[in-house]
């Protein structure tokens, strides 16, 4: 993978301002800052869940270090058996820590672990990356200059181990910084008893240094080496822990370090939460609850995860599009007004517009419902604005609890298609989730051969569905399960009554151990279909009849909840369906965004004078643009000489003729600068090269349009 990296201090953030200055863009309508204020409010609610959860699933991961450093660190303040043996052999405590190859998101993860190491182990903590670390020398300045707080320059740097600094005199070695230790740790231990309580409550005595190597693979052989030597040779008078931050595989250590090397390090391995699960985590808590108001279509949905999935493996990537659907939603529909909690429905509803209640009558699902309506009804929708309020604040309140109901009974499907073999509907619950969206779950062929395959299913898979089932619409907030969860409760009593002979039931477990055994697709129809004509010619047990009576009332289920959102009406206000916009905006067309810079500067630069009509070439655009469309002019070989005399004619233009011989010379070398400056430009873009063929020529590269 290609990962960019942009330089912190030049990082673009989603100010308050910028945000403000996007959705005022869209309209001079009164409510621009009450969307704006909604929009801020709902992403930072989202944003705190997001952080919440990405804190819950490192913790496990976190404590686990902790416990590492602890154990390594008593060894070394005890000076036990263990200690002294490892100090005998010179080998470090080290964590290989493998994150995985979303590299994009081990930032978050390392700024979690240096906190919680400050917070309650030890202040003396370093994160250094393999582009700020070159050679030794940086390497050496960045760690002493990150734990002593201070800026360390090696520009006069003469000798590997030994760096001198020009104010403060600071010795940047492996000694220097023993030293600085010592005395610290000392400083630490001869503090008063009051002062010294607060302080072992938060840090360890003799605290360790802890180094973090964030892209261990990025780090150059050469300075991993020598700075493992380094410390292994003072590893008795400083307690050194080093922590590889790993985005392939453990066995990088043994690539890039020799075995004499790497037998200095005391491994243990650390594994992180895979980033599919970390997303699963992310799509359940943000998207399938009803906790916030805002939702994703399926297409855009898909988008997202396709992204994920096939480019970066990034979480930190996902809810950034996350966030630029909200925004885009709340800068593209007007009524994303109506986008809030259903506290404040009434209220928003209420004060409403002409204008607003013109937008609704206007949405293509408002619409269908004004179809279905009697005539009387669909005159006052039509021309009352106090009917047409009354009535959207009833469908909205309706379309929130269709998003309960929703979850719910896709977290029940889900249970059922989870434990089938082949995972018709998928085996993750988004898989799912993006088909219920994008059409009638029901009218697929992957829900048919769920169904077939539900219906052998055995005694005891079937009751556990049934009681997950159960726990999930017990723990909804409404009341509409109320029934449902009686019903499932009275398919597990007669379950628990069922009394089938032994030989029925052996051959339901065969059947389904047999539908396990043959995965592949043609097996399972043919086993599918021999099955479907035994039951014909054999009458059905009791068993047989409850299980497919608990089959077809799930799929009751599934039909009255799970309508794709696109039928309800209203659901343009809350769900953000475009998604070509976002496509564009994530999926980068470099060679298109360049061609339209260059062959049409107005549409970047928004200046009038770069305006043109028919093609033609405007004087006033920057000279790379006025080559580029000179060269698009041209063959497979370009003339250098001509292109030149073009470019001077185009330039030269608007300008009165100067009869002045001398000044004209040097208006002349001007443009023959400008015009090398430009053709240069245009070969670094890639555009053209030199022609062997002909030493005044150079060739055209790319062809055809954008």
């Amino acid at each position: 993978g290609c990962f960019v990296f942009k330089p912190n201090s030049k990082k673009r953030r989603w100010s308050e301002k910028t945000a403000h200055d996007f959705i005022s863009t869209s309209g001079d309508s009164e409510d621009t800052e009450l969307r704006f204020v909604t929009c801020q409010s709902l992403w930072s609610q989202i944003k705190s869940e997001t952080e919440q959860i990405q804190e819950d699933l490192n913790k496990q991961l976190l404590g686990n270090l902790v416990s590492f450093l602890s154990r390594s660190h008593s060894d070394f303040q005890e000076k036990t058996t263990e200690w002294t043996c490892r100090m005998k052999f010179r080998e470090i405590p080290t964590a290989a820590l493998v994150l995985g190859v979303n590299v994009t998101d081990h930032d978050l993860t390392f700024r979690s672990l240096s906190d919680v190491l400050q917070d309650s182990i030890t202040p003396y903590v370093a994160l250094l990356e393999a582009k700020d670390c070159p050679g030794i020398k940086n390497l050496m300045q960045k760690l002493m200059g990150q734990l002593m707080n201070c800026d360390i320059d090696v520009d006069s740097l003469e000798d590997e181990d030994c760096v001198q600094v020009s104010q403060n005199r600071t010795r940047c070695s492996m000694s220097s910084l023993i030293s600085w230790y010592e005395s610290t740790a000392k400083k630490t231990d001869s503090v008063t008893p009051s002062k010294k309580r607060n302080s072992s409550s938060r840090h360890w005595q003799s605290p360790p240094v802890v180094v973090i190597f964030k892209d261990m693979e990025s780090f150059t052989t050469k300075v991993l080496q020598d700075f493992i030597v380094i410390s292994s040779q003072h590893i008795h008078e400083l307690p050194l822990v080093l922590i590889f931050g790993i985005a392939t595989s453990p066995m990088i250590i043994h690539r890039l370090l020799p075995h004499s090397v790497s037998s200095l390090l005391c491994i243990e391995l650390f594994q992180s939460l895979s980033c599919k699960e970390h997303l699963s985590t992310i799509i359940d808590k943000l998207l399938l609850t009803s906790r916030f108001p805002f939702k994703l279509g399926g297409k855009v949905l898909q988008v997202l995860i396709n992204i994920f999935l096939y480019h970066d493996f990034s979480v930190k990537n996902f809810i950034k599009g996350f966030q630029l659907c909200i925004v885009e939603h709340f800068y593209s529909q007007p009524l994303s007004v109506l986008c809030c909690h259903l506290v404040d429905i009434k209220k928003r509803v209420c004060s409403l517009s002409h204008d607003h209640c013109e937008n609704i009558r206007r949405l293509p699902s408002f619409r269908r419902y004004v179809e279905k309506q009697e005539s009387g009804k669909q005159v006052e929708l039509l021309t009352n604005d106090s009917f047409l309020k009354v009535e959207t604040e009833k469908l909205l309140e309706g379309l929130y609890v269709y998003h309960a109901n929703y979850v719910s009974i896709l977290r029940c499907l889900h249970v059922f298609t989870s434990s089938l073999p082949k995972y018709p509907l998928g085996k993750q619950i988004r898989e799912l989730h993006c088909a219920c969206l994008e059409n009638r779950v029901w009218e697929t062929e992957e829900y048919e051969s769920s169904l077939q395959l539900a219906r052998m299913l055995n005694k005891i898979d079937l009751v556990t569905m049934l009681q997950q089932c159960v726990e999930i619409l017990m723990s909804s907030s409404g009341k509409e399960f109320d029934k449902t969860v009686e019903k499932l409760k009275e398919f597990l009593t007669q379950f628990q009554n069922l009394e089938e002979a032994s030989q029925e039931q052996d051959v339901s477990v065969s059947s389904q151990k047999e539908l396990q055994k043959k995965t592949d697709l043609y097996h399972l129809q043919k086993t599918l279909l021999e099955l479907k004509e035994s039951r014909k010619s054999k009458k059905l047990t009791k068993f047989e009849m409850l299980r497919f009576e608990v089959v077809d009332y799930i799929d009751s289920l599934v039909r009255k909840y799970l309508v794709p959102a696109d039928d309800r009406t209203l659901h343009e206000i809350v769900y953000f369906n475009t998604a070509a916009v976002l496509r564009g905006h994530l999926n980068a067309a470099p060679r298109t965004a360049l061609h339209t810079a260059l062959n049409n500067p107005h549409w970047y630069l928004k200046n009038q004078a770069l305006k043109c009509d028919g093609g033609g070439i405007s004087n006033k655009a920057p000279d790379i643009c006025i080559v580029y469309k000179l060269h698009l002019e041209c063959g497979r070989l370009i003339n250098l000489v001509d292109w030149l005399e073009a470019f001077s004619t185009v330039v030269m233009a608007a300008e009165e003729p100067n009869a002045d011989a001398a000044s004209s010379d040097q208006v002349d070398d001007i443009i023959h600068a400008r015009f090398i400056r430009a053709v240069s430009e245009l070969e670094l873009l890639g555009f053209i090269k030199p022609s062997k063929q002909k030493t005044d020529h150079v060739a055209r590269l790319t062809w055809g349009g954008c």
